[in-house]
């Protein structure tokens, strides 16, 4: 769920930052779009170890665009941070249901 959720904020914020023109066009579309598509294939991974090394990457990435819009960089970061909690509560509850 978090990355179907961020897969939309991705979105919208790749269009702020071509409304904003902060970065050129294709620069904003493409990159929003591989990293949507990114995205899509780490929450179709995400029961594997593939998906979670897939997500921990769009996370990073996010993270990464404070050199292009502080306020894309703090969302990224926040996403960031739900998605650690999220794979160590995960992990947690793993350990507990085996």
């Amino acid at each position: 769920m978090l990355l179907a959720t961020e897969l939309v904020v991705v979105l919208l914020a790749a269009l702020a930052l071509l409304g904003l023109r902060d970065l050129p066009a294709p620069v904003a579309l493409g990159g929003g779009g591989a990293l949507i598509v990114l995205i899509a294939i780490a929450a179709a991974l995400a029961r594997r170890r593939a998906g979670i090394v897939l997500g921990w990457i769009v996370q990073v990435v996010l993270i990464a665009t404070f050199a292009v819009s502080i306020p894309v960089g703090l969302v990224g970061l926040v996403f960031a941070a739900i998605w650690t909690y999220s794979m160590i509560v995960g992990a947690r509850i793993d350990r507990r249901t085996a």
